[in-house]
């Protein structure tokens, strides 16, 4: 049975909200592992939108963005399911069960030459169908074109159109001429013998169509008047009992075919959608379209069995607050990060690599040294980016000497002057030109977990005082609106000033103000507001003072 070839695709991807460093870190390791695996197929994603620094890295360096991806639950294009070529409409009833018994199938799709869907058919479609045998002018209702009743009944076309089709009359079993004239009339398909009586007789009746039954022949006579009354004539080898079962099912698949409210899965469809539907009805197979809506194939229940999660390598995170939805489902390849260790597990062995250096791409470019590559400009350009952009320019206590020793091998690499550029860079991140709250403060956004606390801490970082002042005059009443968002019960807002190398740090939520004075031992210059000279990092200034505060609480 052919199945569908599930895409062996790895998605590359940093964290929610995604910084200047997870949307570069997808993309120069993206670049690094095809280099390695040359056969592999990688892709960089993003999990958020892309900020206006990094927009300006990007188009600074003329790279696209990364494709966004919200989900990393199993898809039913995750999944084994059953290659199945749909079948034409004018496909006559016998020849479907045929190839329903010889494929083992109990379902197939009607589809155009275009592979678009335009019903489907199921073993009890046309059990149900035979079982009417009180229909005798079910070949004209159906519109059958002669050739279907040609095949059905394994016959020879002796005189008459096989492109013609069948669009009026009952059918009819002419067992002697007395018969024939009492029942049969215009347009009427009548089952006869070789008895020449019953054939002329028919014929004469005004029958649109004579089968002519047992391999028998029909005389010049016979044929002579079936063309002076336009009347087509076939020969079977069928016996007239067997002839009077198999002819009905000469009409087109297309006359019984569910064609409304048909279920069907798109490739897309996550699988645990899929699961519920299925549950609800009692069909066993259902169509699955592509992003075209073009018909691929067909699913079971069965299929779902056969499934195969989504393959990732984290960059730039490893807790699963952060993570994209759906990261439980997945197969973690591995996790390249320069955080604390976080609360992710994975469900095999994974390659972690984890080093206490300010930005991810700094372990890129020393696995780069490790594999003697060098990387290209513009990939060079980004990984500077991403460490200036994280490391605020070497001003960060979280910056190494690792840091600013790839910053420089990369910056000449690139071409560009540190300061001139991080300049630029930082400048357009903080334009605040038709900037919402919401947008200023999700742009660089992460909820972290302490025991049964989940608190979420936003992060800008300003050149001007200016910018920073108008910032914080967007976000301090939006700050209820983000908890809420955001699903947590205290939020921060870090607005740091880069040339000062201080904080203003403004929050919202059960505790949070308590848990800001344990944290930096100090009363608030004003309701709901600190300035902390000196921390400018939130992963190692801001969170781990924070967490102290919490367990002291707890």
């Amino acid at each position: 049975m052919p199945t569908h070839n599930r895409r062996k695709k790895i998605n590359i991807v940093g964290h929610k909200n995604p910084d200047t460093d997870s949307i570069c870190a997808a993309l120069s390791y993206c670049w690094l592992k095809k280099q390695i695996d040359p056969k592999g197929e990688y892709e960089a994603r993003r999990a958020g939108s892309v900020n206006r620094e990094s927009q300006f890295v990007l188009d600074y360096w003329k790279m696209k963005a990364p494709r966004l991806i919200m989900s990393v639950s199993p898809q039913m294009k995750d999944i084994d399911f059953r290659i199945q070529p749909g079948i034409d409409g004018e496909m006559s009833l016998r020849e479907v069960w045929k190839k329903m018994r010889e494929e083992d199938i109990e379902t197939l799709c009607i589809t155009t030459p275009e592979q678009e869907l335009q019903g489907l058919v199921s073993v009890t479609d046309i059990m149900n169908i035979n079982m009417n045998l009180l229909d005798n002018g079910i070949l004209a209702t159906a519109k059958t074109p002669y050739k279907n009743l040609i095949a059905t009944l394994e016959a020879e076309l002796i005189s008459g159109d096989p492109e013609a089709c069948i669009e009026e009359g009952h059918i009819y079993i002419g067992t002697s001429p007395e018969v024939i004239e009492e029942f049969v009339g215009e347009n009427d398909i009548v089952l006869v013998s070789n008895r020449y009586e019953a054939q002329i007789c028919a014929i004469e009746c005004g029958a649109s169509c004579i089968v002519v039954c047992c391999g028998a022949l029909a005389g010049k006579t016979i044929l002579s008047r079936a063309k002076e009354k336009n009347c087509t004539v076939l020969t079977s080898p069928f016996d007239t009992y067997t002839a009077a079962r198999l002819i009905s099912t000469a009409i087109p698949v297309r006359h019984i075919m569910q064609s409304n409210n048909i279920l069907q899965f798109g490739l897309n469809t996550y699988v645990e959608d899929a699961k519920k539907i299925m549950a609800s009805v009692r069909h066993r197979y259902f169509p699955i379209l592509d992003s075209d809506g073009k018909y691929v194939g067909v699913v079971s229940r069965r299929n779902l069995l056969n499934l195969h999660p989504k393959r990732v390598i984290l960059v730039d995170h490893n807790e699963f607050t952060q993570t994209v939805d759906g990261m439980e489902q997945a197969d973690i390849l591995e996790i390249i990060d320069h955080h604390r260790i976080g609360n992710l597990e994975t469900g095999s062995p994974a390659y972690f690599r984890n080093e206490p250096v300010g930005c991810t791409n700094t372990i890129i470019y020393t696995i780069m040294q490790e594999k003697n590559l060098t990387p290209p400009k513009e990939i060079a350009g980004l990984m500077l980016s991403a460490i200036l952009s994280d490391t605020l320019m070497f001003r960060s206590p979280t910056c190494t000497a690792r840091d600013r020793a790839a910053a420089e091998a990369l910056a000449t690499i690139a071409e560009v002057d540190i300061e001139s550029y991080a300049n630029q860079m930082f400048e357009a991140g903080e334009d605040l030109t038709g900037r919402s709250a919401e947008d200023i403060f999700f742009a660089d956004f992460k909820v972290f977990t302490f025991g049964d606390i989940r608190f979420g801490v936003s992060q800008s970082t300003f050149m001007t005082e200016k910018n920073r002042k108008m910032a914080e005059e967007l976000v301090r009443p939006f700050l209820e609106s983000a908890a809420n968002r955001a699903g947590v019960d205290t939020v921060y807002y870090m607005a740091t000033d880069t040339p000062s190398e201080s904080t203003e740090l403004f929050w919202y939520g059960n505790m949070a103000e308590e848990y800001a004075q344990r944290a930096f031992r100090r009363k608030p210059e004003q309701e709901g507001y600190f300035y902390l000279p000196g921390v400018v990092s939130r992963k190692k200034q801001m969170i781990p003072p924070l967490r102290m505060a919490m367990q002291a609480e707890a």
